[in-house]
This record gives structure tokens, sequence and C-alpha cells, in this order.
């Protein structure tokens, strides 16, 4: 078996960050999403893995490489024009060569691993094996009705959803898959639905299968779904200290802290991550915070929050909070001068101010 992840969208949602990066390499707990993923998928027994990717997601194939740093063999397959995620699966056709295959949002998160999921396909053998989550407002997604595990009827985001089973990040199919999508038409935002597919699956006699997550699942397309997804994943980590903390600092509950950083007169209390390099001075970090490497942060409180590498906060009045800073981004107070505010901003940068 393969898979196949999908890495080709834009990321509108989190412009301006993904203006110039991918979404798919925005950091959870100093960890780009995607090798979350690429992890996933080696424990699940697939060695294979094509990652389809946009005319911009150059940086994706850069930092993950041949893929051998996870014991894997990448290909990388361009998808020039996205037209929907049946259209990407469509794209990856040659490199699947009528195996049954994982199809895996590149964005999306899965507490339980695809373990189960690939078991469960290779004992009952259906045409395709669809991963379901219970949601509390289906209406904003796909969703499929069930009946004694099987699929009957899938319908993308419902007005009056008969199911509050949502169709989540990620498939199994054997090669039907493309005589399905080959059938089916563009939808009303002139895409080529992976949910068109599944029902013509469906309508035609294949047989399609439901897997229901049992633990959590994530998608981080949104702010503050990877502000969300940042604190489940810090949840996981134990404390590892190789910076230097000076004997003014104190550091409760499980915190990591990278190679050469420096804890000077500071509070951390854990889950907090810290990379490598950075100076923490005179600040206090609370929990679910993630710091990349060669940051500073002096004189400020922040807390349940993701900063990127070479993020330089200091001497802000009042905690920071819920925020998502990107590279090299600067937050700081000027001395000396009457309260004024200087912005330089992005396209779609959002700042909320007292």
């Amino acid at each position: 078996m393969k898979a196949i992840v999908l890495c080709a969208g834009l990321g509108k949602r989190l412009y301006p960050l993904t203006l110039s990066m991918s979404k798919h390499l925005i950091p959870l707990a100093n960890k780009p999403i995607l090798f979350y993923n690429l992890e996933m998928i080696e424990r699940a027994g697939i060695k294979e893995v094509g990652i389809i990717v946009g005319k911009t997601n150059h940086d994706i194939t850069n930092i993950v490489g041949d893929g051998s740093n996870w014991g894997l063999k990448v290909t990388y397959i361009l998808q020039k024009d996205p037209r929907g995620l049946a259209h990407a699966v469509k794209c990856g056709e040659d490199f699947l060569e009528n195996q049954p295959f994982v199809m895996y949002l590149g964005d999306n998160l899965l507490k339980e691993g695809l373990n189960g999921f690939v078991s469960n396909f290779n004992q009952t053998r259906p045409n395709a094996l669809v991963l379901l989550y219970p949601v509390d407002n289906p209406s904003h997604f796909g969703i499929a009705e069930v009946e004694d595990g099987r699929i009957s009827k899938v319908v993308e985001k419902p007005e009056n959803p008969s199911s509050n089973l949502a169709i989540v990040g990620a498939y199994i199919f054997d090669n039907n898959i493309f005589t399905a999508i080959n059938n089916i038409k563009p939808s009303s935002r002139n895409e080529f639905e992976i949910t068109d597919a599944i029902q013509y699956l469906i309508d035609n006699g294949y047989k399609v299968q439901s897997h229901t997550v049992k633990e959590w699942w994530k998608d981080t397309g949104r702010p503050e779904e990877v502000i969300e997804a940042n604190c489940f994943m810090l949840d996981f980590i134990e404390t590892e200290i190789k910076g230097k903390v000076d004997v003014n600092s104190k550091i409760n509950g499980k915190v990591r802290i990278g190679e050469g950083s420096e804890i000077i007169k500071s509070d951390i209390r854990g889950p907090v991550v810290i990379g490598k390099n950075c100076k923490i001075i005179d600040a206090s970090l609370r929990p679910y915070t993630s710091v990349g490497n060669h940051s500073s942060i002096e004189r400020c409180e922040i807390g349940r929050s993701v900063l990127m590498e070479k993020c330089a906060i200091s001497g802000i009045d009042g905690a920071i909070e819920n925020s998502l800073l990107g590279k090299n981004v600067v937050l700081r107070k000027i001395e000396g001068k009457p309260k004024t505010f200087h912005f330089i901003h992005g396209d779609h940068s959002v700042t909320e101010l007292p």
C-alpha cells in the first residue's frame, strides 16, 4: 500500500503566514505539521509516499527531501491547477500503480494514527474506507450517512444534516476510485469533489465502508485551529532541558528547552517548548506556548501562543495570548515616547489592541 499526502493548497485562511510558507510546514510544538503526518504514515507500515504539491510549494520539497529521514521514499507530484481533492487524487494515478492507497490531507492531525484504519481496510477489503469524526457543527462539513458500517450517502455541507459524522482528512481507496473520478463533473465551485466520487461508488454498487475516529482529529486550516492543535501536541512533550537556566528562574510542568538557549530571571510554566539559541529574559511563559529557534523574549508575558523562529518580543505591557506569530516578527515597546502605535503589516494581518 502507498500513500498520497495532499499539500497543494494555498492556505488562504492562514494569510499572511502562508504567503511565504506552506501551511503544512507551520510548526506545532516546534515541529512542522507535515512531519507529524509522515511519522504517522511510516508507523502504519507504508514506505512509499507521493506528496501532491502546487507551483509554490518549493519549501516542502527542500525541507522534506527524499523522505529518508522518516524511512520513507517520497515522490513529488505536481498539481499545476488545483481543482479539488478528487483532482489531486487523479494527479497521483501513475504513482499509485493500481494499488490500494491512503489519501491524507497534509494539514490534518490524527492522534490515534493510521494503524487501525489501515488494519480495518486490510481485513475487510472494501473499495473505499472513509474516516469519520462526530462533530457539533455538521453543516460545515461533508457528512456521511451510515448503515451497519456501510456508507449509504454523502452530502457536502448540508443545510439540514441527517448525521453528525463528518468526513475528515483520511481515506483508503482501491483503483476503482479513478473510475469514479472520471465519471463526475465539476461542482458549483468548479472543483472535482472527493465526496462526489465517493457517492458515485455508492450509487454504482461498490463497497464503501466507514471507520470512526476514536480519539481526536484536528484540522489546522485557520489560525485559531493552529493554536489549538499546538496545545494538543504540547500535551505529549516530556521535560528536556539542554539550555541554561539561571538560579533566579523557575521551571514548572513539562518544559523542553533547546541547546544554546538561556533562561534568565524568568518563570516558565509548561507545557512549553523553547527552541535552540533562544534568550528568555525577565519574562513569563505560560502554558501551551511554543517558541521557535533563535527567538528572544524580554520583559513580557506570553501564553497559549505559537512563535516561529527568530521572533523578538520585548517590553510589551499586558499579556500576549492566543497569538500566532510568523518568522522574524518583532514586537517591542518604544521607550520615552507618548503612547503611539507603529505597524508594518502584510496583507490579511490581524492586530487587536485594548
